[in-house]
């Protein structure tokens, strides 16, 4: 039995990735900081902070996993600007390390990143595109890609884009709106920031094709182009929700409440993924489909912060 290493399996991809990956007959290893993954068999929870470097080499030289799904990140974008060394030991040193002690064991690993790695100017971004991130978020995420890439192990980089969906330890953009249109409050979306916003369990079952397919260099798996506006709409016509309480706003009023800059079109080109993989993961009907399912069984949402 083949054995896949997970960090940041107590997140909102990593919760649906674990069990996923367990279903299809790996052990995972899945390592997580607060919230646990579920307690499936298959799944063996690890309780770890993966900037304790020296704990994180010795759990990868134990278990020796063909595969590290590397989905850990400090990804609040204004605490990365504001604490700058904590989003350094997070997103680029716990990398090196990963990176450093998988040479050891010859582990394929695959690196979770981000549309933030672009700065915008044009949307739309293809895997060959140059990034040149707007914030300190941004380049971390592109500094710990680079370690990878250069790296003489074989690799593949997932950029992804505005993961929503249930589950994990943080509520999402989606859950946000359901939770406010159903209390009768009114939601305020951007209308002229683009991004392509990526259903969690869309997005596991493409990983999991990877892990299996295991593809050479950088893959953009996300869903389709959308204001952050059209995607609040599409999320309350799904629900059943008043779309009429969704309210239009910009980036310039949003820029005082904001620490770090973010790009004004960070969508992903996904044509490439889309030849390769079976998951529909770009298909907006069916992840509202799944969204409707999961938040209907859950009966609610928290709190989110853009």
């Amino acid at each position: 039995m083949a054995t896949v290493l997970l960090t940041g399996a107590g997140g909102l991809l990593g919760s649906k990735l674990a069990p996923l990956l367990a279903s299809k007959g790996y052990e995972v290893v899945a390592v997580y900081r607060e919230h646990s993954p579920p307690a499936i068999s298959g799944v063996k929870p690890v309780r770890l902070d993966i900037t304790d470097w020296v704990r994180l080499e010795d759990l990868i030289l134990k278990t020796r996993p063909s595969v590290i799904i590397h989905a850990a990140a400090y990804t609040d974008v204004d605490g990365c600007e504001r604490y700058r060394e904590r989003a350094w030991r997070t997103n680029v040193e716990a990398t090196r390390s990963i990176v450093r002690v998988a040479r050891v064991v010859n582990s394929h690993i695959i690196y979770v990143s981000t549309d933030y790695v672009f700065d915008g100017e044009k949307g739309m971004y293809r895997e060959t595109d140059t990034p040149n991130p707007l914030n300190y978020y941004g380049l971390t995420k592109l500094v710990a890609e680079e370690i990878v890439k250069s790296s003489d192990l074989l690799y593949t980089v997932v950029r992804t884009s505005a993961i929503y969906g249930v589950g994990g330890s943080k509520k999402s953009f989606a859950e946000y709106i359901a939770e406010r249109l159903r209390r009768g409050e009114k939601v305020r979306a951007l209308i002229d920031q683009y991004v392509s916003p990526t259903h969690n369990a869309l997005l596991a079952e493409a990983i999991t094709e990877i892990v299996e397919m295991r593809p050479l260099g950088v893959l953009h798996v996300a869903g389709p182009r959308m204001s952050r506006y059209e995607f609040a709409i599409k999320v309350a016509k799904s629900l059943g929700l008043d779309e009429e309480l969704i309210e239009p706003a910009t980036l310039e009023e949003f820029k005082a409440q904001w620490l770090a800059r973010r790009p004004r079109d960070s969508s992903l080109d996904t044509t490439r993924a889309r030849n390769m993989l079976r998951t529909p993961f770009s298909d907006i009907e069916e992840a509202m489909h799944r969204l409707r399912e999961e938040i209907e069984t859950r009966g609610g949402a928290g709190t989110h912060a853009v």
